[in-house]
């Protein structure tokens, strides 16, 4: 019984089509497809990205489609890397994972719009209390009352106070 690989070349090959044509056809890669006609399923990541290609390969080939799925499900079963379905439990996350997770669910207009009216209102609180704070405070509240102490020393710029004596004239 030939393979998947080999039953897609010769079919391709019957109906005189080249890599390149088969390419353009499906829009699937050359070396891909030359990968599958090679059976060399390493080069792919997952085996859904061989399952759909080989799909669509034998359905352009006109080839029977569920009889090629069945043979290529037994290809892969025999290979190391696919034998298995990918696990689907989660694997074990961090919190970082947990971060990055929260932070993708924000709505970053909405998120930067709250942000911007937050900051607005502490701007203008902060104003508020420091303007309140300006009134109420006197600013010769910590001063001692002032003391007249006359100069002792008369100059010709400035006219000497009267003495309580002189004023009782």
């Amino acid at each position: 019984m030939s393979t998947v690989g080999e039953q897609l070349r010769s079919a391709r090959e019957a109906q005189r089509l080249e890599v390149n044509q088969v390419a353009e056809a499906t829009k699937i890669r050359t070396d891909h497809i030359r990968a599958l006609e090679a059976g060399d399923y390493d080069r792919f990541v997952a085996p859904v990205y061989i399952r759909g290609f080989v799909r669509t390969y034998a359905a352009l080939l006109k080839l029977d489609v569920p009889q090629v799925m069945a043979a290529l499900d037994a290809e892969l079963g025999r290979t190391e890397k696919f034998s298995e379905p990918p696990s689907l439990s989660p694997s074990k996350r961090g919190p970082i994972d947990l971060v990055m997770l929260q932070l993708s669910k924000v709505n970053w207009p909405k998120a930067g719009l709250v942000v911007g009216v937050v900051a607005v209102l502490a701007v203008a609180a902060a104003g508020a209390y420091a303007w309140r704070r300006h009134q109420t405070t006197d600013p010769l509240a910590g001063l001692k009352p002032p003391l007249y102490q006359p100069t002792q020393s008369v100059s010709g710029n400035a006219l000497p106070l009267p003495t309580p004596a002189q004023g009782k004239r």
